[in-house]
């Protein structure tokens, strides 16, 4: 979440991607970082004991997901 709200300070299109074990951490970081309630993309957690099949799934949609938090059309998983 920190590299994604500093990308976006600088420029830089970013969007993080953070598993469902991990949402209240991120938004905590957001709002440390005065950006309270920016969007991110919260997969299905865990990661380790997912197959390479449901890792490719949820790669797919993180980046469907991405793609419409950077387009402007979707609120990622923050309020």
């Amino acid at each position: 979440m920190h590299d994604a709200i500093i990308g976006e300070r600088l420029g830089l299109p970013s969007v993080g991607i953070m598993t469902m074990q991990f949402v209240s951490a991120a938004e905590l970081m957001a709002r440390v970082l005065g950006a309270d309630g920016h969007p991110f993309v919260a997969i299905d957690h865990p990661i380790s004991s997912a197959s390479e099949e449901e890792l490719s799934r949820r790669a797919r949609q993180a980046v469907t997901d991405g793609m419409e938090i950077l387009l402007g059309r979707g609120g990622g998983a923050a309020p």
